[in-house]
Order: structure tokens, then sequence, then C-alpha cells
């Protein structure tokens, strides 16, 4: 198992996670369309080479999700009870097809669960990353941990 438990944390533990990924136009085109998402910013190419960005931009909602993602196996991995929110969701930067992003996460505040006594809340800041080390994805997430058996 790869997360820690509720007691391993540490409020300022911060971890650059390893798996890099570069975005694909398959990526953008299945995720926004299985999300029935229409933006023309992200499926229509000459619609977007008309914008002011002139390209398409892979969806946001994938960028979020890819930085989760990035996240679970060295945080949670094992040790979720159950994601409680994610708060603070924030993209300062576009992201392109073929750029290749990494995630951070550190923790920022931590407290005992007051209904379950074998658990613990423990609250991630995340930051996706493109290669040019712009934050393109920023979120809080707070998750319910089991604490440590025995």
């Amino acid at each position: 198992m790869a997360g820690r438990y509720f007691d391993e944390w540490q409020v300022g533990d911060r971890i650059e996670h390893e798996i890099r990924r570069t975005v694909t136009e398959t990526d953008n085109l299945l995720f926004t369309t299985m999300t029935h998402n229409p933006q023309p910013l992200h499926l229509d190419a000459e619609a977007a080479r008309e914008s002011e960005f002139g390209q398409i931009l892979v969806n946001g909602t994938f960028t979020f999700a890819l930085m989760v993602g990035v996240s679970v196996g060295e945080t949670t991995l094992g040790t979720l009870v159950a994601n409680l929110g994610y708060d603070k969701v924030a993209m300062p930067k576009p992201v392109a097809i073929g750029d290749t992003l990494r995630a951070t996460s550190e923790v920022t505040a931590l407290r005992e669960s007051k209904s379950r006594p074998g658990a613990g809340i423990v609250t991630f800041t995340h930051e996706m990353l493109n290669q040019r080390g712009e934050v393109v994805c920023r979120c809080e997430r707070t998750a319910l941990l089991k604490k440590k058996p025995g």
C-alpha cells in the first residue's frame, strides 16, 4: 500500500509525484466527449485557432482529474475512507495538447475526526505544473483517512 495513514502525516509534508504525463489530442477528445462538453475550444480546431489562444485547449476538468489521479498513489491509496471535498479549484494557465504535466501535494491541515475515532481529516493542496514549471491547476482536497491499525 502506497498511501499513508492519518497518523503518518504532518502539516508541511510535501510530495513531488514522479509520474509525469504528456497530454494527447486523444485524451482531450475522449474526456471532452465522454462528459458531453460541447465547448468548441476543446473540440473544434478552426474555432480554437480563431480564439485568443490560437489552438485547442485541454479540457480543464481533465487537467483537474489527472492532477488528483496522479496524487492518489502516494497520498491516499489504501488508506482513504472518503474524499470529503475539493475546494478552491483554480486554473491559472491553460493546458495545450502536447504539454507534459507533473503534480505536487502538500499537507496544509490535519484534524481528528469527531464522528470516527479510527480516522482523521487531512487537507492537501495539490498543484499541477507544465513543462515550464507553470501552475496550470491547483486545489485543496479534504480526505478522511484511516488511522494506523493497532
